[in-house]
């Protein structure tokens, strides 16, 4: 196995990274919708927080049925959005500031506005039919048509979508209006790759690519045996999955580009670390789901399931390990786009906790080994949606189409639940605007404006203004740890990991270690209980000699002796 010296050294391992959702982060003209100047705008906010990476989830033109994910234009910006000229002003921007920019492709599916699928579905013999997954219906013993296999949308019912037109169905793994590409045609990957370099070309310095692990199909397309998500077995990592990796791969390498692969429905590592390892020339990090899935219940994300400490002690250093130990690289993320808000998720977002909570996150996070990912308004302890907000706030298609295939047959007890589940997990946690002040829609448009999405009630307690000078604040706590992290590099990026206690069954203390080839360590325990706690130095192999981020300024002499106090869902980091 490979030994910490081993380990690739390289420049985005050694960033941050922050995400923007566009059209909820600054709208500039007052149409409600966030904008490419509005994130112009806020370029130098982002430089004082210490991020490196600014990603801006999907900006290309787009009928957004899915939020941008359902593409119609490749090589252009959707217009509510800005233009071009926008985007290479946002670039220079960030440029001028030592920052990267990186761009979310989009390449298992299009949306079903995009020229070539317009073609695809105008006959069988188009010369773009084959840039799609179509096949004939199949039909039952009493002549009834049905789809080619009984594989299920991540958005609710079949994957298959009849086309009257020619008398076949198209695969689409999620919305009717976003059909998967045919990633068999080779025609398919060099168009994807000539938008992969267009887009390089012109100044971004890499992507993350979406559900990238879904581009290969068994090809038999065979039924599934699966209770929920039928057909994920045939599709999340399929055959031809890593000769299609490699050959994108081999384009970022000439750019030397960042990359983040989006990867659901994979829990074997064996086939994630191909995607990852060091020498597969592949992608340079993925986001794996374990994490997120832990609190999904039997009948799939909105059916409850209570997460334990365990599990979140156990999955961290499940990944943590493997990674290190099979030189590959981890992409530290616990909220984004798709998730709700980590503080309401895995802390508390009650208003005598959220504070603590938010600066627990921000250290259980991004001391781990791997690239450290903030979502927008992590940095200032945003929280999921309010418990008594309505269906009718609710706009996430993933939420609302489970919703109305429920609600009419459901008991009142059984909508009641449901909604329980849509406030704890819905989409719309991370979407709702970025809270910038205390003013009207919390500064994200201006008073007289219509927000797309209305802003969560606690915009007047929680918002930037309010932190970026106040020491102790949530975003004082984020931008410290990323300085730690790379005023300590060889300890926080290239360092070895190992969980304190692992087999504890602590329910409410997680520690872990951090080491670099020196012999230099650092600590990090974190109380992710509501309860002060008494944390004794075992197991640690050395006793603690500086604090380096305590969010309640403790100092050695809180921590002399063999143990430290520790109050609710307090952290604290230890060089040892």
């Amino acid at each position: 196995m490979p030994g910490q010296k081993d380990q690739l050294r390289t420049w985005w391992k050694e960033s941050s990274v922050y995400q923007i959702y566009p059209a909820s982060f600054q709208d500039s003209n007052g149409d409600g919708i966030g904008d490419l100047k509005g994130i112009i705008s806020r370029v130098d906010y982002l430089k004082e927080l210490g991020v490196d990476i600014v990603w801006l989830s999907p900006i290309f033109k787009s009928p957004q049925i899915d939020m941008g994910y359902d593409v119609s234009d490749y090589r252009d910006i959707h217009p509510p959005y800005g233009d071009l000229s926008d985007l290479d002003a946002l670039r220079d921007k960030l440029h001028e500031r030592g920052m990267k920019l990186v761009l979310d492709l989009v390449m298992n599916h299009t949306s079903d506005q995009h020229e070539w699928f317009r073609e695809s579905r105008k006959s069988k013999d188009n010369p773009y039919r084959d840039w799609y997954i179509w096949r004939p219906p199949r039909y039952d013993a009493q002549g009834n048509r049905q789809p080619p296999n009984n594989w299920e949308s991540h958005f609710q019912g079949s994957a298959w979508e009849y086309d009257e037109a020619t008398d076949e169905y198209y695969l689409r793994l999620f919305a009717l209006e976003q059909p998967d590409l045919n990633w068999e045609n080779p025609a398919v990957r060099r168009a994807c790759h000539d938008v992969t370099r267009f887009w390089l070309d012109r100044g971004a310095d890499g992507f993350r690519i979406d559900v990238i692990n879904f581009i290969s199909k068994d090809q038999r397309f065979p039924n599934s045996d699966r209770a929920f998500l039928k057909g994920a077995e045939y599709y999340a990592c399929g055959p031809r999955l890593h000769e299609y990796l490699q050959e994108l791969g081999a384009i970022l390498k000439e750019y030397d580009a960042f990359s983040v692969g989006e990867m659901p429905c994979v829990n074997d590592e064996r086939e994630l670390i191909k995607a990852v390892g060091a020498d597969r020339g592949e992608l340079s990090m993925i986001f794996h789901f374990e994490f997120m899935d832990l609190d999904h219940g039997v009948e799939g994300k909105f059916s409850p399931k209570e997460t334990s400490l365990d599990e979140v002690r156990k999955t961290a250093n499940k990944w943590q390990r493997f990674m290190y130990d099979n030189n590959g690289w981890n992409a530290l993320y616990l909220e984004n786009h798709d998730q709700p808000r980590a503080i309401s998720r895995f802390a508390s977002d009650a208003p005598e906790h959220r504070v603590a909570s938010a600066k627990l996150i921000a250290a259980f996070m991004a001391f781990q080994a791997g690239t450290p990912f903030v979502y927008q308004g992590q940095e200032i302890g945003m929280t999921n949606v309010p418990k008594d907000w309505t269906m009718e706030e609710y706009q996430d298609i993933d939420c609302l189409n489970h919703w109305n295939l429920r609600k009419d047959s459901a008991d009142e007890a059984t909508k009641a639940a449901l909604k329980v589940e849509y406030q704890k997990k819905s989409r719309d946690n991370a979407r709702t605007p970025m809270q910038w002040d205390d003013t009207a829609h919390g500064g994200f448009t201006p008073a007289d404006a219509r927000p797309w999405m209305r802003v969560n009630d606690n915009y007047p307690q929680i918002n930037a203004a309010a932190q970026v000078r106040d020491p102790d604040s949530v975003y004082a706590a984020y931008r410290e740890v990323l300085r730690q992290r790379k005023a300590r590099k060889d300890i926080f990026v290239y360092g070895d990991f190992a969980a304190v206690n692992v087999e504890a069954h602590d329910d409410k203390v997680l520690a872990y270690t951090r080491t670099a080839a020196n012999g230099d360590a650092a600590l990090v325990v974190c109380n992710f209980s509501a309860e002060a706690v008494s944390w004794a130095f075992e197991g640690t192999g050395a006793p603690p000699r500086e604090v380096i981020f305590s969010p309640t300024g403790k100092t050695m002499a809180d921590v002399a002796g063999n143990n430290v106090e520790l109050g609710p869902y307090e952290a604290i980091t230890l060089l040892l």
